[in-house]
């Protein structure tokens, strides 16, 4: 009688295994797909925007955020097709003070959503209300901030007026993120864009300065400056305003990259000057230095050294 073959029975013994882990993918799938796709939907009165409603939700059970359409604007073209241009303005934006959206999408008794991550916090204007604001959130309105802003008109972002509402603190580490950054996209900014920026960021300061009890001498002149009656008086630029801050991270960095360059410019030049070292090796073991130029004998007695030396 034959011996059923070893190796089969190997192979049936695989087959077997991997089936079961099949099922039981399947089964895990099944029980996935039969589970809510959103659940704990929270409208968020106080994060609404000029157009929009927000609200918190689970998204198969991660936390998200939601951005619709205020029901007054729903099925209207105009506000239908802007909602939209926000999704794809910024869907590609990618910074780590800027509210970053994944989809945008249908989601049951809301309507279309922008979803973007959960940065569950309080508003600026929120902690200024309440008496909340620390020299921490300070220190990161001229540092966090800026550098959003910067982001931002980097990428020729026309957006919304920014304010205290826009500015959110999240709940567990208090890093910093801007909301409602952008609705369009244009080719290039212009001054009166730029320069609304650097108004309204004075405006902020000033209010969170009011808020808080250490006094801040150098950021009120600073805010002064930003809110000045005639427009010509104000920053001209973000760089302007950074250098007066004192954040000018990027200029140190520039800086030190310069004095490198001298550093290596200064060594070119002693290298190929008449004082540097230059050494002569004799058969293949000693080595000596040769005097600068301006130090060697000349005429006939430096010819004589030099076929002595070369003997």
């Amino acid at each position: 009688m034959r011996q059923p073959c070893t190796v089969c029975i190997g192979y049936l013994a695989i087959w077997q295994i991997f089936a079961i882990f099949a099922r039981i993918i399947k089964q895990r799938t099944d029980m996935d797909t039969s589970a809510p796709k959103w659940t704990e939907i929270e409208h968020l009165p106080e994060w609404d925007e000029e157009f929009y409603h927000v609200y918190t939700a689970k998204k198969f059970g991660k936390w998200l955020m939601l951005k619709t359409l205020r029901p007054e604007f729903k099925g209207k073209e105009e506000y239908e097709k802007m909602i939209e241009k926000e999704f794809e303005v910024r869907y590609n934006l990618a910074h780590p003070h800027i509210i970053m959206i994944n989809d945008f999408e249908e989601v049951p008794g809301v309507g279309m959503c922008i979803i973007t991550d959960d940065v569950y916090g309080d508003s600026l204007a929120k902690l200024i209300r309440e008496g909340k604001v620390t020299d921490e959130h300070i220190y990161k309105l001229h540092h966090q901030l800026l550098d959003a802003l910067d982001y931002i008109q980097s990428n020729h972002l026309a957006h919304h007026p920014l304010n205290s509402s826009r500015i959110i603190f999240t709940e567990n580490i208090g890093n910093l993120k801007l909301i409602d950054v952008g609705f369009d996209q244009k080719n290039f900014l212009t001054h009166e864009d730029t320069n609304d920026d650097i108004y309204n960021y004075g405006v902020m300061l000033n209010e969170a300065l009011d808020a808080v009890s250490t006094q801040h001498p150098k950021l009120r002149k600073v805010a002064a400056k930003c809110t000045a009656a005639d427009p010509a008086k104000r920053y001209p630029t973000l760089d302007s305003l950074r250098a007066d801050l004192g954040d000018n991270r990027r200029n140190k960095f520039y800086i030190c990259v310069i004095i490198f360059l001298l550093a290596m410019i200064a060594l070119l030049l002693w290298l190929n000057s008449p004082y540097r070292p230059e050494p002569t090796f004799h058969n293949g073991e000693t080595i000596q230095t040769e005097l600068p130029i301006s130090d060697r004998p000349t005429g006939t007695a430096g010819e004589e050294a030099q076929a002595s030396d070369n003997r």
